[in-house]
């Protein structure tokens, strides 16, 4: 069953770039209000500004519980209702976690577990009124593990199965619950991360297809359609659906295959970059002054 998206309020965080900019545009192009949250307000007030339907902005840490309910709130105010939630704002890191910078490693669990919890705790009184939809981004790093991306598969597998409890309790009060699923896909962060030397050969030397990048362009389709289907397991990239069958397999390979790459690179590892990568990561390391 599909629903109409004319008319309807869809709120997405980490809504100044990649995903969630596209995924903003395809929204209103179909007809629904949206709110945009985020921590870079002068990128945020140019993709509102250039929405077809109604639109706002909200400068926000998607980690603080008392911002975002305030913002929930402020949304419910400013449209009169929410029926779309959409939990994207995400970081990522890369690198031996022997090596990591605690800071950065911490960083990426809480902004992409904790703040899609948060934004699920400020957003469901909402969506309950409405009977809405809440999507939580999460990736292929959800179903198979990879060195050198600790924080991000564990941060990943977390929303994935904090989402799938969510939806168990949730479902008997009319709210719906999905998990999006994207390979690597063509945005700031994978730019980023391409940018290490070590990152970018080891992601080349993934098998097919999981070693390409993917236009932005068809895979938020997908995640569109996903939405407008209310669906529980969203699959930005065809080929993700099959590869849940399969994951049970997965930890066992990657570990001998792994250890094998690890011993390719050896002491190239430890020029991985330490930080947070790409653009959205700097904006998130300048949260603190307004960037």
């Amino acid at each position: 069953m599909s629903y109409s998206l004319e008319g309807q309020v869809a709120v997405v965080t980490g809504g100044a770039r990649g995903v969630g900019e596209l995924l903003a545009r395809k929204l209103s192009a179909r007809g629904a209000n949206v709110a945009l949250v985020g921590l870079e307000p002068q990128l945020l007030k140019d993709v509102a500004g250039r929405l077809h339907t109604e639109s706002d902005w909200w400068h926000a840490d998607v980690t603080d519980q008392e911002a975002m309910v305030q913002v929930a709130a402020e949304v419910k105010e400013r449209f009169g209702k929410v029926d779309i939630v959409v939990a994207n704002a995400g970081v990522a890191s890369g690198g031996p976690f022997v090596d990591s910078d605690p800071d950065a490693w911490r960083r990426v669990i809480e902004v992409n577990l904790i703040g899609g919890a948060v934004t699920a705790r400020a957003f469901l009184p909402v969506l309950m009124e409405s009977r809405g939809y809440f999507l939580q981004i999460a990736s292929l790093a959800a179903i198979t593990p990879a060195p050198m991306m600790s924080a991000y598969c564990a941060s990943k597998s977390g929303v994935e199965a904090f989402a799938h409890c969510l939806r168990a309790e949730v479902g008997h009060q009319g709210v719906r619950v999905g998990v999006g699923y994207l390979s690597w896909t063509d945005t700031d962060m994978v730019r980023g991360a391409d940018e290490d030397e070590v990152m970018r050969e080891l992601r080349q030397r993934l098998p097919w297809p999981a070693n390409r990048t993917y236009p932005l362009g068809p895979a938020v389709d997908r995640i569109v359609a996903g939405i407008e289907r209310r669906s529980a397991h969203v699959y930005a990239q065809w080929w993700l659906r099959g590869m849940q069958s399969v994951r049970g397999y997965l930890p066992a390979v990657i570990g001998t295959v792994g250890q094998r790459e690890m011993r390719r690179f050896g002491a190239r590892l430890g020029g991985v970059r330490r930080g947070l990568v790409g653009a959205g990561g700097a904006a998130d390391e300048g949260r603190g002054r307004g960037v």
